[in-house]
């Protein structure tokens, strides 16, 4: 089963480093998702998503959208490079978006931050 999850390692999870994320102020902007980057100890291509209720009031639809970017993350995770943790925030449009588009906006954004390689 290894490679075809994100384990814990790869995860963010502590609100402290959502928090850290948020600070540094290193976003961009899309029509479905905000990616924001964060830089410091122990950052390594990590995942943090957000789906507030502005996503949906239907926990179903937060847990979908989460579900998508985490995967698109990781398809995609071998592609980029960088000593940063990526946190995600949904947009309201991520839920109308085919998964395509989401996949085009989420590599669009990641070359904008740089973390493509090259």
């Amino acid at each position: 089963m290894t490679g075809k999850t994100l384990s814990k390692k790869q995860r963010l999870i502590k609100a402290s480093l959502f928090r850290e994320a948020f600070a540094q102020k290193r976003s961009f902007v899309g029509r479905t998702m905000v990616l924001w980057l964060r830089e410091g100890e122990g950052a390594a291509l990590r995942l943090g998503v957000v789906t507030s209720k502005k996503v949906s009031n239907r926990a179903v639809d937060r847990n979908r959208a989460r579900r998508c970017l985490r995967e698109i993350f990781r398809q995609h995770r071998g592609e980029l490079s960088g000593p940063f943790d990526i946190v995600i925030i949904a947009r309201r449009n991520l839920l109308s978006a085919t998964p395509s588009e989401v996949e085009n906006e989420f590599l669009k954004l990641a070359e904008k931050a740089g973390l493509l390689k090259k």
